[in-house]
């Protein structure tokens, strides 16, 4: 059951055409209506916090790759959409995390509890966006840590809910990526104050970057049933997602011999990927924990595969002005993982292999005088010259991954105004309960392959003096089998208790404040594993690989949180306004922490986070156009910087390097539109930040004071995006031809700031005729092919950095790319 806290939605359904008449510019500005955040629904300029509302049709001019690029328009949400379809890195004022403590919602809902399961998570890791999304509101900082755990920020999705008019809309969409796809949406009534609404999508996507076989598959459908009661409405809905979607994992862009090198002619910048067919059946062995060797069948082409089921309802009722909110809603699921990790720089051909030939001789015989490479698979009958390419090999991550999930949520509140003899209090309170949880199985293993596009995976053999084939190094590609087991099931039980009150003084002046305490129970076990040779003599590939022990660590935790917020706004008249707020938000260690083989009582990287946030801002909203300006500033005391680094001489994975202290982001960020004439439009948003690690610690070994004041991992002083549209009538229709410049500043890849990924700009634009209940657009994205990295290569490059002052491995922003939408509303 998936109950939540964030907004009274009594309004929620006050929004059901799916493409609604345009606005005039008289009612523009006072149209954009916001629930997320609040005990009611309030105009944006109103809401005494920094919140965007994206709409139907906001997002149709957009027109986004994936729900990461969308959120990039918002200011404030730094994003790294480059891993595909999901699952992309959101950062939301500088906070150091790849989440940003940006907790996703649906009509007020979380469909998993925690913001990260077992290789996904609840943001748009399980939150698509289709038709039978009506908008998207977006709140940053503000009351977010009341109306959700764990939240510095709140990405709610209000879906569409039908209502006395029948409307529908379909919609294909036609890339040159090799995008096919369908979405549809109808609601109207079904009979006296009752209604519906359904739809969903399909799709099928060859992909951003050649893998050689589809990068997205599946779809999601979605549907509700709305009564009106004489004091309210009862709504019930459903969801099913099964998605497949590839994960885009960094890529080598240099010669780390010679960084000056490029390595486009091997694996292409805007289109290579690691990826490839020669990874469609790994073979993973591992020992189980009766001593028995298992192997596992996988292929990357089922990449991160999202299946889920969830069913809520939700009931509000007006009780002579006590307002009564109920929610609930249950998730089950399953998210299957393959994808292909990118872990040490690519080396010289030859070095690597000298580098085994002790131990080939150790293993193989005093005969072994060379080492040699072949396409894997052939032993020895299809010789692979690394001099005739780039000279490099280089080895990989494979990693599968099960999990099974659930989440179910409750939340009862109720809200009530009071008038007193100084202003009007409106006072929420509620309670707020979870129950949530997921197995985990994980295997990692370690390929060895050329560099190249869709690579070939290689085997390093042992020669004699005569060309005789005495052993191998890897065995069918396989440089080292299982390098990272581990198998667990963690259980949580959580309840929270919140209230806030908003206090209209004057005209004008209002003060609100909120608190929410929260308990947590956890309970979870993970089995112990060690290293154990297989016993193959044939090669070394399987000389270390883990093998579960039959043991195992029982884990409890019972954290608690408590956040609270308070926050004035002083409206000067409709149109210019001030407001400030101060708030505390805790993060309690996550229910992964008790899956793990480290007890949690000794395990040094589980410990709450605390962040005070501050922000102040002023706001102007004249019918169409508006400008808001928010200076933030934000402490995390204490921050966990806490990070899991590759080994590199055992391919390890699941070790914690401990790094505890403090971070502080400080800020600007300007959020505007101005719309002189009809005609011209010119929207955009501005983010400055200054993201800074304070007083780090670390227990094992690294220095942490050359890292004290140096800009967080990954993040950006300077970004923004500026988008100019023009509209005018052709005939019976609208024509409307816009532009999207964007930019992102210097960034760095590793916490003591010797590597960075050079800042870059890109351009994308987009034309569409509107005739009638018809659309047709096209969009085309980074039209000058402009080269960008994100990324970096953080298995093993957060300490160290790359050897070189600007990156030469990282997740290249895509090429050039256009997509072709028609669609018809009715």
């Amino acid at each position: 059951m998936a109950w939540s806290v964030p907004a009274y939605a009594a309004d929620q359904d006050a929004s059901q055409a799916v493409a609604p008449a345009p606005e005039t510019e008289a009612d523009e500005g006072q149209s954009d209506i916001i629930v997320t955040g609040a005990a009611r629904a309030q105009r944006r300029f109103d809401v005494s916090y920094a919140v965007n509302s994206l709409s139907q049709e906001d997002v149709q001019r957009i027109a986004p790759k994936n729900f990461a690029d969308l959120l990039s328009t918002v200011p404030g949400i730094q994003v790294e959409a480059t891993g595909g379809e999901v699952q992309n890195i959101t950062r939301v004022r500088g906070i150091p995390t790849d989440r940003g403590y940006l907790i996703f919602q649906q009509d007020g809902l979380p469909l998993y509890h925690e913001i990260d399961g077992q290789f996904f998570n609840s943001g748009e890791g399980m939150n698509r966006f289709d038709l039978m999304t009506e908008r998207v509101e977006i709140v940053r900082g503000g009351p977010a840590p009341i109306y959700a755990s764990s939240a510095a920020a709140i990405a709610n999705n209000i879906t569409v809910t039908g209502g006395p008019e029948s409307r529908g809309k379909a919609q294909i969409t036609l890339g040159d990526t090799g995008l096919y796809r369908l979405d549809a949406m109808q609601s109207g009534p079904i009979g006296e104050n009752t209604y519906y609404a359904i739809g969903g999508f399909l799709r099928q996507h060859d992909g951003y970057r050649d893998s050689g076989f589809p990068s997205d598959r599946g779809g999601q459908i979605r549907a509700n049933l709305k009564r009106d009661l004489d004091n309210g409405f009862l709504k019930v809905s459903v969801q099913y997602t099964n998605d497949h979607n590839l994960f885009y994992l960094p890529i080598p862009v240099a010669d780390p011999r010679n960084p000056s090198v490029s390595l486009d002619p091997f694996i292409d910048y805007h289109t290579g990927t690691m990826n490839s067919p020669s990874l469609r059946g790994v073979n993973i062995k591992y020992r189980d924990g009766a001593g028995v060797t298992q192997g596992l069948n996988r292929d990357l082409a089922d990449g991160r595969h999202m299946r889920f089921f969830n069913a809520g309802i939700q009931y509000e009722g007006d009780f002579d002005g006590w307002l009564v909110s109920a929610k609930g809603g249950y998730t089950q699921g399953k998210s299957s993982f393959d994808a292909f990790y990118s872990t040490t720089n690519p080396a010289s051909a030859t070095t690597f292999a000298a580098s085994y030939l002790n131990a080939s001789r150790t293993a193989f015989g005093a005969d072994v005088t060379r080492l040699g490479y072949a396409l894997a698979g052939t032993n020895g009958a299809t010789v692979y010259d690394p001099s005739a390419a780039s000279g490099l090999v280089m080895s990989g991550q494979y990693r599968a991954s099960e999990s099974e999930f659930y989440s179910g949520q409750a939340d009862l509140s109720i809200t009530r105004k009071f008038e007193t003899g100084f202003g009007t209090h409106d006072v929420r309170a509620g309670v707020y309960g979870s129950i949530y949880g997921n197995t985990q199985f994980i295997a990692y293993q370690d390929m060895l392959i050329e560099v190249s596009g869709q690579p070939r995976t290689l085997d390093l053999l042992a020669y004699s003096a005569t060309g005789a084939v005495l052993g191998s190094v890897t065995q069918n590609g396989v440089l080292r089998y299982t390098t990272t087991l581990n198998q667990g099931d963690g259980d949580a039980k959580m309840v929270a208790l919140y209230a806030n009150d908003t206090w209209d003084i004057t005209e004008g002046l209002r003060v609100d404040g909120g608190f929410r305490k929260e308990w947590y129970d956890y309970d979870g076990y993970a089995l112990l594993s060690t290293a154990a040779n297989l016993g193959d003599a044939t090669t070394l590939a399987d000389d270390a690989t883990r093998a579960f022990t039959g043991g195992k660590v029982i884990n409890t935790l019972k954290p608690t949180a408590t956040n609270w917020t308070i926050g004035a706004n002083y409206d000067f008249n409709g149109n210019l306004g001030v407001y400030g707020r101060i708030s505390n938000l805790e993060v309690p260690p996550q229910l992964g922490s008790t899956i793990n083989t480290t007890p949690v009582r000794t395990n040094a990287s589980v410990v709450k986070t605390k962040a005070r946030q501050f922000e102040v801002g002023v706001k102007a909203s004249f019918g169409p156009a508006y400008l808001y300006v928010t200076g933030f500033y934000t402490k995390f005391d204490p921050f966990n910087a806490s990070f899991i680094a590759f080994n590199p001489d055992t391919g390890r994975n699941d070790q914690a390097i401990p790094f505890i202290g403090e971070a502080t982001a400080k800020g600007v960020e300007i959020d505007g539109r101005i719309k002189p004439v009809r005609w011209f439009e010119l929207a955009g948003s501005v983010t400055w930040a200054d993201p800074q690690y304070r007083n780090l610690a670390n227990t094992s070994g690294a220095d942490p004071s050359a890292v004290n004041g140096n800009q967080i991992i990954r993040e950006p002083k300077f970004f923004g995006n500026v988008r100019p549209s023009v509209r005018f009538p052709v005939g019976d229709g609208e024509l409307e031809i816009a532009g999207r410049y964007e930019w992102t500043g210097r960034r760095y890849v590793d916490l003591f700031n010797l590597t960075s990924l050079p800042a870059y700009q890109t351009f994308g634009a987009s034309a569409s005729m509107t005739y009638g209940d018809w659309r047709v657009q096209v969009v085309g994205d980074n039209l000058t092919n402009a080269k960008g990295l994100t990324e970096g290569n953080p298995r093993t490059d957060q300490l160290a950095g790359q050897g070189a002052s600007d990156a030469i491995y990282g997740r290249p922003l895509f090429g050039r790319n256009f997509r072709f939408i028609l669609s018809r509303s009715w």
